[in-house]
């Protein structure tokens, strides 16, 4: 039997994130492990007339490539996704994993050389989404593997994630557009603002923002969601940052992280665990070095660290920076093949100054 929550997530993505209509094409891309959630948005893309595809993959094929693969495959560009790219009217991404650590001894060169060819896709996804021409939602599916990465069963991790979703409430796409409205004035004051300050413990950075647009995140993307984001000046990123909690890129954790910033450029960077794996994603392309983005986590749903970017970054009280490649929409011109977003605590010890102006104290946005 299906668990209601599940149709009603899948109704959430299919009619408010993504908003499909009829005639649309749409390709859910999941792990096989989700299937009970592919079916569920499959059935919903149908209800509304649009045309599904679904592309699946199978656990272990990953870890396989990286211990295979030759240069000349690592550093292969498939044409095959750049026409999907270019074809497709909406995109919904779920994952879901059976191991979320089965990249941890892969070679760090190997994998950003492999990141590095994806370049190209990347790229022109980023400027299809930025322009509307494409829709977009990545969400997850409840499993094994981030239960335990949580460090919760599999039923505490359900509610933890369909409340974080809101799709126990009555009516979660009324609450998704309360949300939002909330979150877009927020971003208007924000966006009169020329440089924000971010102190907590062992971190001061300074950057400006005058002219760049705060982004209100409120599903339409990321599900769940719960940021307001910006693209600072590129060269304007200023100072040194300790991050609260462990960075979680490509199935590898990298512990304390401390990074310091010069004209908007990494100049320094340590952690006290894979700080190789570090230093090759900062060295992957001359872009991976800059500020791509750097948000305020609004969703005080979310109250603990659970190792999964999408409900971390989320974190009420928190902000996170992505190293690498801008957003477009928020006026960004930074290019990556990276975009990684890395949390630091702000709810016991954090103040950020708008132009001077406290707007943020122990958590507490106070716009």
């Amino acid at each position: 039997m299906t668990d209601p929550r599940l149709q009603k997530l899948a109704q959430v993505l299919v009619n408010y994130c993504l908003e499909l209509k009829p005639g649309q094409q749409v390709r859910i891309e999941a792990a096989a492990l989700a299937e009970p959630l592919i079916r569920e948005a499959y059935r919903e893309a149908l209800k509304v007339g649009a045309h599904p595809s679904v592309r699946a993959s199978i656990g272990g094929l990953t870890p396989i490539f990286f211990e295979l693969a030759n240069e000349a495959q690592l550093k292969f560009t498939p044409e095959i996704e750049l026409f999907a790219i270019e074809k497709l009217d909406a995109r919904l991404v779920i994952w879901a994993d059976w191991n979320t650590r089965e990249l941890t001894n892969a070679d760090p060169k190997k994998m950003a050389m492999a990141q590095g060819a994806r370049k190209q896709l990347f790229k022109r996804f980023m400027e299809r989404t930025a322009k509307g021409e494409m829709r977009w939602v990545g969400t997850l599916f409840p499993n094994h593997a981030s239960a335990q990465d949580a460090e919760m069963s599999l039923e505490e991790y359900e509610n933890f994630v369909f409340g974080a979703m809101l799709v126990d409430r009555p009516d979660p796409v009324a609450e998704w557009r309360r949300i939002s409205k909330e979150q877009e004035r927020q971003a208007q004051v924000l966006n009169q603002v020329k440089t924000i300050r971010m102190q907590t413990r062992d971190t001061d950075l300074t950057f400006r923002c005058a002219g760049r647009k705060w982004i209100n995140c409120d599903g339409q993307q990321n599900f769940p969601d719960g940021e307001i984001f910006v693209c600072p000046i590129e060269d304007t990123v200023e100072g040194n940052i300790r991050f609260s909690f462990p960075g979680i890129y490509m199935g590898k954790e990298v512990d304390d992280i401390r990074l310091r910033f010069v004209k908007g450029e990494v100049v320094e960077a340590h952690a006290a665990k894979a700080e190789d794996f570090l230093l090759s994603v900062l060295d992957t392309d001359p872009g991976a070095r800059f500020v791509g983005e750097i948000s305020f986590g609004t969703n005080y749903g979310i109250q603990r660290f659970t190792k999964n970017t999408l409900f971390d970054e989320k974190i009420g009280g928190t902000m996170h920076l992505a190293l690498g490649a801008s957003l477009k929409e928020s006026g960004g011109v930074n290019e990556s093949a990276v975009h990684w977003d890395i949390v630091c605590d702000f709810r016991s010890a954090g103040e950020v100054h708008a132009d001077g102006k406290l707007i943020l104290k122990d958590g507490k946005l106070l716009i």
